[in-house]
Order: C-alpha cells, then structure tokens, then sequence
C-alpha cells in the first residue's frame, strides 16, 4: 500500500474475474487499483479489492464507508463491509443485474460521507468521486491509462457518445484537481485530465 499524499492511499491487486480476453488492447490490464481515504473523520475505501492489513488498520476503531464508483467493481464489498461493520455507498445497479450489491444508492450530484461529492462520469451509473478537500478525483471507468496516458475507453461506451462523454466531463475542469485516481492505470495529475478530455 502506498500513501501518493496526506490522506491518500493506493493498492493494486490482480483481479479475480480477469482473464486473457479482458487484455488486449482494447481491454484493461489484470491489476486494478483501490484507494483509502481520509476525509474529515471518515475513512474510505473506494472500489476495495485484497485490502491490505494497512488499510485495515487504518479502518480500526473509526467510522468507515466503502464507496463504489460503478455497480460492477462490487469486488471484495460486500465481505468487507460485514467484517469492518461498514455502511456500501453503490450507484445503481444495471438494468436486470441478478444479484446488486446491497447498500445505498447514490447518483451523480449526491454528497458522500466526508464532503464527497459524485459527478457525472462515463455512464449514469459509472461515476467520478470529487474529493474537495484533497483535490482529488477518482474515475471508476471513466478514463484510464492503458499504457499511453489517461482516455476515454470507447470500446466501453454503451449508451453514449464520446462527444456526450466529452460534454458530460469538461466541467471536471472547473475543479481544482490536482491528483487523478483511476482504477485502471497509475494516478496522474491535472495536466493527464486536461488531455484526456479536452
């Protein structure tokens, strides 16, 4: 687990459900990455996969939330949530899905524990956390960096352009973002943004 700044954690972990047909290079790597974050006197662990002894002990004795930035990176949650006793903030589930993680739903404009607020990301249910006290935006599926710098994933696009996605997230660069969490690919900073969506 590596702190990138004050308040700030990241892991990765292999994915249990990746397999060759995932990579590629339309498709994303096995290693997806998880954060930990303080906020006010909340910490949250977004997108969890393997949580590592660390952020459980930083998870001890405080009040904990696990935040999903899209409906299918449910990953280790639901485990995770019965044993830290921990509340799961999900957007809503796909249309039809058998089996949705249990927890609150939330959608794009909500506010979060710690001041969280989520935005509009690549799909209505695939959203991007603002993190305004540490200047911080987590992205879910919404960009990634498959090598060659923060993108849209187009071949991920199902009811929507990229122009809408465009449209949808210029204003991010109304934010004063200074660090960009994806899950798929490393952090990168508000210059990575800045290509990605201008």
């Amino acid at each position: 687990m590596l702190q990138l700044r004050e308040g700030i954690w990241r892991w990765e972990a292999r994915h249990p459900s990746w397999s060759e047909d995932d990579g590629g290079p339309d498709g994303w790597g096995p290693e997806v990455a998880s954060y930990a974050v303080e906020t006010r006197e909340r910490l949250l662990l977004v997108d969890p996969l393997s949580v590592p002894a660390e952020a459980e002990e930083l998870a001890a004795g405080r009040e904990t939330a696990i935040v999903l930035t899209c409906p299918w990176h449910q990953r280790d949650a639901r485990a995770l949530g019965e044993r830290l006793g921990a509340v799961i903030f999900v957007p809503p589930p796909d249309e039809g899905e058998q089996d949705p993680v249990p927890g609150t739903v939330f959608a794009a404009g909500d506010r979060l524990p710690g001041g969280v607020k989520a935005l509009p990301g690549l799909e209505p249910n695939d959203l991007v956390l603002w993190i305004e006290d540490l200047r911080a935006l987590v992205l879910g599926d919404t960009l990634v960096d498959r090598g060659e710098g923060l993108e849209i994933p187009l071949t991920w696009l199902r009811d929507v352009t990229l122009a809408e996605v465009l449209a949808t997230l210029r204003p991010l660069l109304d934010l004063p973002v200074e660090l960009v969490l994806p899950t798929h690919g490393p952090p990168a900073d508000r210059a990575a943004l800045v290509r990605a969506i201008s």
